[in-house]
């Protein structure tokens, strides 16, 4: 008994201490952060030397540079930076012009800044990325410059010049700093994700084959994988001199992602709809059946010369099932979709030329745009007017951070999390820079011992940074830190100043957080309507014939879903019933837009314009009855015309049936748009 109770004895601890090693795994810093964050503060530090080196005014907007372009891959940077340049040169020409329309007005200032820094936020909405960043960037450099010399008007263009150049310092230096101490590519990080999503698609493709359609959950599951990818996929241009390439073959391969999710799937339910299963069919399962084994590129050639053929038969023979044709069709959008993946795989790795480069459109709902714009406008202007009602010294201070701190909420996608972690980050910040100024430095003008202080912050916030869960408190600690801090030559120690400034930084934060939940907020249950109404509009010009490109309809499609699904709220069920109808919509405008196109190049061959009126007639109609007796008609004129027709024939035809079955089964969600009759 004893020596059983002794032998497990040593493992009573291991629960304990394998908690241990989870908790220093979650929270000890990895090398990677480590490296990442050394080079921030280098970077930072390089900036603010080479800045009271210059002696240009406001030397800490350096290192606050480098601090808003720290980012874990080059080409992150990279982007930003450019993005970062472009907006403060259009800030500081509108701050010119601002001042000198309205330099001896306050009021009439304030108001033109209000609208600009509105119109910018409102611009950002519709944007990508760093595109984003640089439009909402234009608006409060106008802040930064204009209402930093709202006492002194005449300081106007030396303070855009200075800003300018502390910019372009900063940007200097942090680039260099990146290829100095080689920081992470881009595209080296993309491409073991592309390759992830590359297997991740295949095994959708085999689940679905092997079991039928997975569902709309387990579909916006797989557009989960797929879509974080794109920010990462424009990025890469900027990193090599192929990197225009890279970047297009990596959105090419993103699309593709896309267009296989949607033709498996189609290719499972048509399938599924035929009583029996013809050789061809049968066939056309075991191209896709090998496509999601990861074939190579001779085989998929291979693959898609013989679906054609297929295709070409079917055409041919005029009388062929409807759901055969689709199946047939779609194995081949399957097949291609494959040889675009892989290629674009491959010129992330090689830099090559892709096959084709495409966009990758993100959805964005214009009353959410202009509630954001509306909420920054007016939290600023209420701002504006309490502060100078109420006379505080170093107003404009505190106005600057309020229009930088709402403009940054502007383009997150949970504003009231970035609130919380604006007020976190400034409080943080503040506490810092004073015990950094107070306590540590306490006079000392030396500069190796300001770069000794501030390491422990700048490594404390970049590593917060790289969490998502903390980002938004990291990212304003190393923002803000070096703005409270001060950094000047000489060193002031003005504590009454620099507590003004700390209040006043806290109590703009404050202002953020309670704005972005009393001025017109935004519940998921209304983006989701928005959300809705925007699909709801797109059918309706789909229907019609203005769908607009097949491709880019599905990369706009799949962030629409994407975002949606986020929305989607209640029991599992509701949730389902909403996603379904989601992909529905999605489906239905796709097929209507492809089905346009399609027609409109049939429409030169005279013999098929009674059936593509028909066919059209049916689509703008919403008629699914209509849709497959037109899709049976122009099968069968097409019979006895040339390859290219019957071939583009085949595409119409698919895509009428798979508008025609989309209405069938979501019929009475349909109703209820009131777009067409259903």
């Amino acid at each position: 008994m004893s020596e059983t109770s002794a032998a497990n004895g040593p493992a009573l601890p291991a629960p304990a201490f394998d908690r241990l090693l989870g908790f220093l795994d979650a929270w000890v810093p990895k090398p990677a952060a480590w490296a990442f964050a050394l080079r921030i503060w280098i970077a930072m530090m390089l900036a603010l030397a080479a800045a009271f080196w210059l002696q240009l005014d406001s030397a800490s907007s350096a290192a606050t540079c480098v601090a808003i372009l720290a980012q874990p891959k080059r080409g992150q940077a990279i982007s930003k930076a450019v993005y970062r340049l472009l907006g403060t040169l259009i800030g500081a020409a509108v701050s010119i012009v601002f001042m000198a329309l309205f330099g001896q007005d306050r009021v009439l200032l304030l108001v033109s800044f209000t609208t600009w820094l509105g119109l910018c936020v409102f611009t950002a909405q519709y944007l990508q990325d760093t595109r984003a960043y640089g439009a909402m960037l234009s608006g409060y450099t106008v802040a930064i410059i204009a209402l930093g010399q709202i006492d002194e008007p005449q300081g106007t263009f030396d303070a855009a010049v200075s800003r300018v150049a502390v910019i372009v310092l900063g940007i200097i230096v942090i680039t260099f700093i990146n290829d100095a101490l080689v920081s992470p590519s881009t595209w080296r990080t993309l491409l073991p994700q592309l390759r992830k999503a590359w297997d991740d698609t295949r095994a959708y493709a085999r689940e679905t084959l092997a079991n039928g359609d997975l569902g709309a959950s387990r579909t916006a599951a797989l557009i989960r994988t797929i879509a974080p990818m794109r920010p990462d996929a424009n990025a890469i241009a900027g990193e090599l001199d192929d990197g225009p390439w890279r970047a297009a073959g990596a959105r090419s391969c993103i699309a593709a992602f896309y267009v296989l999710a949607a033709a498996i799937r189609a290719v499972a339910a048509a399938a599924a709809c035929l009583p029996t299963r013809s050789p061809a069919v049968e066939e056309a399962l075991q191209i896709c059946h090998r496509v999601a084994e990861d074939p190579d590129a001779e085989t998929l050639e291979r693959d898609d010369e013989r679906l054609r053929a297929l295709i070409d038969d079917a055409i041919r023979d005029g009388d062929r099932p409807l759901d055969e044709v689709v199946v047939l069709q779609r194995a081949l959008d399957v097949v291609c979709a494959a040889a675009f993946a892989q290629d674009g795989i491959r010129s992330v790795a090689d830099g090559h030329r892709p096959l084709r480069d495409t966009t990758l459109p993100t959805h964005r709902d214009f009353p959410v745009a202009l509630r954001g714009a509306l909420r920054v406008a007016i939290g600023f202007a209420i701002t504006a007017a309490a502060f100078v009602a109420l006379g505080l010294p170093q107003a404009s201070f505190a106005l600057v951070q309020v229009a930088a701190t709402a403009a940054l909420s502007s383009t997150t996608p949970d504003p009231k999390k970035f609130a919380n972690g604006v007020v976190i980050g400034m409080t943080l910040a503040a506490t810092f820079a004073g015990i950094a100024r107070f306590v540590f430095l306490d006079g000392v003008q030396g500069f190796p011992m300001l770069a000794i202080v501030m390491a422990p912050v700048i490594f404390f916030g970049c590593f917060l940074s790289l969490n998502p869960k903390t980002f938004g408190i990291g990212f304003i600690v190393i923002v803000f830190f070096p703005v409270l801090l001060g950094p000047s030559n000489p060193q002031s120690y003005d504590a009454q100043s620099f507590l003004l400034n700390a209040f006043l930084v806290v109590v703009a934060a404050t202002i953020l957080s309670i704005v972005v939940r009393l001025v017109l907020p935004i519940t998921r249950e209304r983006q989701r309507v928005y959300a809705l109404d925007s699909a709801q509009r797109a059918l309706a010009d789909a229907l019609v014939g203005e769908g607009g490109d097949a491709t880019t309809r599905t990369s706009l499609n799949a962030d629409r879903l994407l975002q949606f699904a986020g929305y989607s709220s209640g029991s599992g069920a509701v949730r389902r019933a909403s996603l379904s109808h989601a992909f529905a919509l999605a489906r239905l405008e796709a097929a209507a837009a492809r089905a346009h196109a399609e027609l409109r190049r049939l429409w030169t061959v005279e013999p098929l314009r009674d059936a593509i009126q028909r066919a059209g007639a049916g689509l703008a109609a919403g008629d699914d009855r209509v849709l497959e007796t037109g899709a049976r008609d122009l099968i069968r004129a097409a019979s006895q015309q040339d390859r290219i027709v019957r071939l583009t024939t085949a595409r119409a035809a698919s895509d009428l049936v798979t508008a025609a079955r989309t209405i069938a089964r979501h019929r009475r969600f349909l109703r209820r748009l009131n777009i067409a009759r259903f």
